[in-house]
Order: structure tokens, then C-alpha cells, then sequence
């Protein structure tokens, strides 16, 4: 291939907490069309996630140096903002996220997925009503979760958070561990499981688990990859991760 063949597609910027190591390890293994996906990373000074007080200071560190990511990335001229984050997404219910969503649009000028947005948007592709929900969070992070899926109709059926010490530590969760609390939540009056907390590296096991359960259990990174593509145009099939990005 030469240089003059090489196209170049859509730049998603990808906003992330700077102590996420998770995201860009699943995220570069789906690229389709020459995309690029092009790394802000928000500073986090308060990476400690072991008690309800400890989460919320990490909340608003998260919100204090949002802003200032949010500028650096800006500079490469992105088309598109992409969430590589999802706790603060689910605080304050549909509400909260619609607020989150709309200071991105502000402080950016560009559309933006999150988190929660993908989330529900790939269980209701599926006609999923009855769920179970695996998570990094403490109970505090649990509860915003379980209250944001029930708002927009979900039965949440079950939750496993994994009471993850650090925002840090989140993504030495080992895949026996999430296939484990996948199982825990699973059940056969449930229609779908879904995982929570972008740190938590969980798209090959999900897809795994779906060969053998016979049901959709989704990674919320692939949900909101799959909610980014979708929404800019881009419906290509995309076999290897899950049943989401192969058929919807």
C-alpha cells in the first residue's frame, strides 16, 4: 500500500480518566473505516474509590478537570467526543446524564456518547426488560446504576459490584472475576447482562459468556463504541466482540 492510498476516516476524540488503562486496550482492537480514536485524558487526583466519601471526591475531581481534557483534545480537531468513562453518567438519573451530555455540547460544540446513553440504547436494541448488572462501583455507585435503568423502564433483576479499591485498580479485576459476577447476576428469567465501569476490561469475556448463555451480555465499552459508530453513520457489522456491533 502507498502513501497515496492510505485514507484517512472520522477523528473520535476519546475522553478517559487519566488512570484508566482499560479503554485504549479495547477500544484500538475496533477501528473500522479508518477511523482514529485520538486520547484526552482527565486528571485525577483523587483516584481512591473505597468508601461512599472517597467516590464522591473522585466525582468532583472528575468534573473539576473535565473542562480542562475537554480543551487539550479539542486541539486535533476531533469530530466527534466519545465518553471513555461512565460512573458520572449514571448520577442523577436520564436527568443527570442529559446534563452531563449537554455541558459536553457546550464546552466542546460537538455531539458526544456516553456511558449510560449506550448502555440503555444497546439493551433496548435487544427488547431486554428483566437485567443483571455488573459493576467496579461500592453500593453508593450501585445504586445510581440500578436507580438510571429502572428509570428508563429495566428490571435490574440483579448487581454485583466489585467494590473496587481505586479508579486506578479497577482494571486489575481479572476475567475470572468478571465472568464470575456476570454468572452471579444471571438468572433464567433474565433477558440480558450488562457491565458497568470502563475500567473494567470486559469485552472478551461478555462475548464469551454470550456463546454460552445463549443471551446478550454486554461491555459497556463495546456499548458505547457501538452508540459512536451508529450515530455518525457508521453501520458496518463487526464480528469478534459480541453480538451487539455483529447484528444491530
Amino acid at each position: 500500500m502507498s502513501a497515496a492510498t492510505v485514507a484517512k476516516g472520522p477523528k473520535f476524540a476519546l475522553v478517559v480518566p487519566s488512570t484508566n488503562t482499560s479503554v485504549e486496550r479495547e477500544y484500538h482492537h475496533i477501528r473500522p473505516r479508518d477511523l482514529s480514536w485520538h486520547t484526552g485524558r482527565i486528571m485525577i487526583k483523587a483516584p481512591a474509590l473505597d468508601s461512599a466519601d472517597a467516590f464522591g471526591k473522585f466525582r468532583e475531581c472528575l468534573n473539576e478537570a473535565l473542562p480542562d481534557a475537554l480543551e487539550v483534545v479539542m486541539t486535533c480537531q476531533p469530530d466527534y467526543i466519545v465518553m471513555g468513562m461512565s460512573a458520572e453518567t449514571f448520577w442523577g438519573g436520564v436527568k443527570g446524564n442529559a446534563a452531563f451530555e449537554q455541558h459536553v455540547r457546550d464546552l466542546t460544540g460537538l455531539e458526544v456518547s456516553t456511558g449510560a446513553t449506550a448502555a440503555g440504547e444497546a439493551l433496548a436494541a435487544f427488547g431486554a426488560k428483566r437485567i443483571g448488572v455488573v459493576t467496579p462501583y461500592q453500593p453508593v455507585g450501585d445504586e445510581q446504576v440500578v436507580a438510571y435503568f429502572s428509570e428508563l423502564g429495566f428490571e435490574v433483576a440483579a448487581i454485583t459490584g466489585l467494590c473496587s479499591a481505586s479508579a486506578t485498580s479497577i482494571a486489575d479485576e481479572t476475567p475470572e472475576t468478571i465472568r464470575e459476577a456476570f454468572l452471579a447476576v444471571d438468572g433464567p428469567d433474565v433477558d440480558a447482562l450488562i457491565q458497568c465501569g470502563t475500567n473494567l476490561e470486559a469485552i472478551v469475556v461478555a462475548a464469551e459468556l454470550e456463546k454460552e448463555l445463549g443471551k446478550p451480555v454486554i461491555a459497556i465499552n463495546v456499548a458505547t463504541i457501538w452508540h459512536a459508530l451508529r450515530a455518525n453513520g457508521i453501520d458496518d457489522k463487526i464480528a469478534g466482540h459480541g453480538s451487539l456491533l455483529e447484528l444491530h
